[in-house]
């Protein structure tokens, strides 16, 4: 838990802010439900891209109700989440004079709440104040529900990479321990496609027994457009933070994740990867490395930004 001291004293006091958690929104981190890239996600929150990025503090008022501050002292909320990452306690307290916005609502979802003060709940609406942020749904599926769970591939990268063979056939005898399950209502990854395969007849490999399939169009007509479209990032490179490069959960695993307009993709540089589509709910399809994707990788890697 992040912590429960108020930016401003105030018991019951609607001006006081009890800070729950916070998040970075930088190029090169930024909370994917937002958008595709840094500025598209900025824009999500009625703010310009600055180069610098903001630091969002998740909170409740004194009243109970949801509060998501953004402030310029970028620096502070990376300590504060780097010291909650280790267990450490941090009085995460930003200067009045560092905060940018204060937004109604929570754009993610927040699992803890203020002792104290009345259950989390939207604050009243006022005349000229935006509509209070929300989580995305988990019953629908669209671009956020994509981009979060691209965000769990990376984050149970060994468990997803288990279940396909370095031969691009489905790993079936190896399915993920419960420590490193998959996002929950994820399919099963379906038979790995080569760039080599797009590249020719385009039939992905037979799905393997319990391997589910997608009736009418092939999935993978959306996977080859994904290559198609990373390989044109490479000649004109797109929005900032559309592409970027940060370490996995695991130790030793250095993640590459790029969106796109409909689609998400996951890969190790050293390795394979995973794209996600808004045209194919909730189903995860593999790329298995060939010979073409390494050089993908190698330039995509090149051209990822990185946090400081």
């Amino acid at each position: 838990m992040a912590g429960t001291d108020p930016i401003a004293e105030g018991d019951g006091d609607a001006d006081a802010l009890f800070v729950l958690t916070a998040a970075l929104l930088t190029p090169a981190r930024f909370p994917s439900v937002l958008g595709d890239d840094y500025p598209a996600a900025c824009a999500a929150l009625g703010l310009g891209p600055h180069p610098d990025g903001y630091g969002l503090v998740f909170g409740q008022d004194g009243l109970g109700a949801r509060w998501t501050v953004v402030v310029d002292d970028v620096s502070l909320v990376a300590v504060a989440i780097s010291s909650w990452d280790c267990g450490m306690a941090y009085d995460l307290s930003p200067d009045e004079r560092s905060v940018v916005a204060g937004l109604p609502g929570w754009p993610l979802p927040v699992a803890t709440a203020a002792p104290g003060v009345p259950a989390p709940h939207d604050p009243e609406h006022e005349e000229g104040v935006p509509a209070p942020l929300a989580p995305p749904s988990g019953d629908a599926w669209g671009p956020a529900q994509r981009r979060l769970g691209a965000d769990q591939v990376a984050l149970h990268w060994t468990a997803w990479r288990s279940r396909i063979n370095d031969d691009g056939t489905y790993a079936e005898d190896s399915p993920p321990s419960k420590d490193e399950s998959a996002p929950k209502g994820e399919s099963a990854p379906k038979s790995a496609l080569t760039p080599e395969a797009a590249d020719s007849d385009g039939a992905p490999p037979a799905a393997p027994p319990g391997a589910s399939r997608i009736s009418g169009s092939d999935p993978y007509d959306g996977v080859r457009r994904v290559l198609d479209e990373l390989h044109a990032y490479l000649e004109e490179p797109p929005p900032v933070g559309r592409v970027r490069s940060a370490a996995g959960a695991e130790a030793g695993v250095r993640l590459l994740r790029a969106d796109g307009p409909g689609w998400s993709f996951v890969a190790k540089a050293d390795d394979m990867a995973f794209v996600l589509l808004d045209e194919v709910p909730r189903e995860v399809l593999p790329v298995a490395r060939g010979e073409r994707l390494p050089a993908l990788l190698k330039g995509l890697d090149a051209m990822a930004v990185r946090p400081a």
